[in-house]
């Protein structure tokens, strides 16, 4: 097998050294219980608050409005159902978009089957939604907007200051999942007027089964999760020391080295589009072409199944995706590609890379020269592409 070369970084990230380090004396050492009162869990818990301190500190909150999770999906359902549950006297309405996670659409769809209401806002090719569409579709009945920070398909970024004043001038509360932005954009929740925010460690090189939820103070939101009193009564379960520990560490690693670590992937996706549209015909750059995500590229190659793209990139030691690793078990079309327009035969054949820290511009060049070998074979084997040709002779 060739060298392998990582390019599904919006799927998950390895855990940095550092982290790991910093983590393991929680497993062994000191492995009290953070809510006993003897030392050792005293002494746990003093390092779950350095590292809750260390994640608000990252997106301009305060230590008191972060809730540690399992995961980006809890702290989605937390938020969506906690307001929801706790706002029903003042309205059962919730607007959401038509390209968010499985973990908010999901969430939204369970609501609705208790009563809510909620609207799918459309969104353009580009995977932008309108302010003015967003603007009408809120009611007297409207507790929450949730519109996701990135998407983590297209790595298109949604105008989040202007949808959180939108949401403050009519007195909303405004999530959003912020989990493939964390690392790759700077977030102060004051500035950008948002509400609840949820994010996940493993996608900025911290250990997997570790998120959390920011909550401003005074949002009015309901535990889902019955149990203990942990987490201010809101999240019940005994916390993970050693992945609170390594959470904390990881977004601390993340904002220090930000300036230098984007530059180096908005540099090397830009240079991957530009080598792929340049080398290799019938392709189209999904989502934004700047308005994106610093290492996201999501490609589609015409007259080719993306799931063959995939076996034949991972036999050369490639790992990418065609879309969402949540929805990975699914043989339908990416909704999120069919919501930005594209034809379902189009969309079956997409590829998306996401850039990390350890790749390089040869590994870019070696991804390229591969695909370009790859995507003509297949074509080569497509009916589809041979009455493409003879109709264009």
């Amino acid at each position: 097998m060739e060298k392998l070369r990582y390019f599904d970084h919006a799927a998950t990230t390895a855990t940095k050294e550092e982290v790991v380090k910093e983590m393991l004396p929680y497993f062994t050492l000191n492995f009290g219980n953070a809510s006993s009162i003897y030392s050792i869990g005293r002494k746990s818990k003093k390092v779950v608050e350095d590292a809750r301190d260390k994640v608000a500190h990252a997106i301009g909150a305060g230590p008191k409005e972060i809730y540690f999770t399992s995961c980006g999906s809890e702290s989605d359902n937390l938020a969506i159902k906690g307001v929801a549950y706790a706002n029903r006297e003042r309205g059962n309405h919730i607007i959401t978009t038509k390209i968010e996670h499985p973990a908010v659409l999901h969430t939204c769809q369970s609501l609705e089957k208790q009563g809510f209401n909620v609207t799918y806002l459309n969104v353009d090719s580009e995977g932008l939604i309108s302010l003015k569409e967003l603007e009408e579709a809120i009611t007297d009945k409207t507790i929450l907007i949730s519109v996701m920070f990135a998407n983590n398909e297209i790595g298109t970024l949604q105008p989040i200051k202007e949808i959180g004043e939108i949401a403050k001038k009519h007195n909303i509360y405004f999530h959003t999942d912020a989990v493939q932005a964390i690392g790759n954009v700077r977030i102060d929740v004051n500035e950008l007027n948002i509400d609840l925010l949820s994010m996940s460690a493993h996608k900025f090189y911290g250990p997997k089964g570790m998120g959390a939820l920011y909550v401003r103070t005074g949002v009015k939101f309901d535990k889902i999760q019955d149990g203990g009193h942990q987490e201010r009564n809101k999240r019940a379960g005994t916390e993970n020391l050693a992945g609170i520990v390594g959470m904390g560490k990881a977004i601390e690693l993340a904002y220090e080295n930000f300036e230098e670590y984007n530059k180096k992937l908005t540099e090397l996706r830009d240079y991957y589009i530009s080598q792929v549209e340049e080398k290799i015909p019938y392709v189209r750059l999904n989502g934004h072409r700047t308005k994106r995500l610093p290492g996201n590229a999501n490609i589609s190659f015409r007259f080719i199944e993306g799931e063959s793209l995939l076996l034949n990139l991972d036999m050369k030691g490639i790992c990418a995706s065609s879309g969402s690793a949540c929805t990975s078990g699914s043989l339908d079309p990416s909704h999120v590609l069919l919501a930005i327009g594209l034809p379902h035969e189009i969309a079956h054949g997409s590829l998306r890379i996401t850039i990390g820290e350890e790749n390089t511009k040869e590994d870019i060049d070696f991804l390229v020269n591969t695909l370009v070998e790859v995507v003509e074979r297949l074509r080569n084997m497509s009916p589809l592409y041979e009455d493409f040709v003879k109709g264009n002779k």
